[in-house]
């Protein structure tokens, strides 16, 4: 019963050390020879910060970029986001007594 209880500790302290090792970025170089940090979910970033910044400028003017703008209503505990133009958009209630 101890060993069992010791190989199960074991499992979870290697599973813990991979979950670590999983989200530290790698450094690479681009073929341009940019360095860049590559992430576990596939984002990546320049490690020079000026260009960093400059990279971060120019995806925000994107909307696909924008998880949930400002005057979009919803979202909240990632829940549905609705945009404006959309037909649930600020309808209000369903319940019928408050209508």
């Amino acid at each position: 019963m101890k060993r069992l209880l010791v190989a199960a500790l074991a499992l979870a302290a290697m599973a813990a050390a991979a979950e670590t090792l999983d989200r530290t970025p790698l450094r690479a170089v681009t073929a341009s020879g940019e360095k860049v940090l590559l992430f576990p979910n596939g984002h990546w970033e320049f490690v020079d910060t000026d260009k960093a910044a400059a990279a971060q400028k120019s995806a925000a003017q994107y909307p696909e970029n924008r998880t949930r703008p400002i005057d979009a209503q919803g979202g909240w505990l990632g829940g549905r986001v609705v945009m404006p133009g959309d037909p649930d958009y600020n309808r209000g209630s369903l319940n019928p007594k408050g209508r």
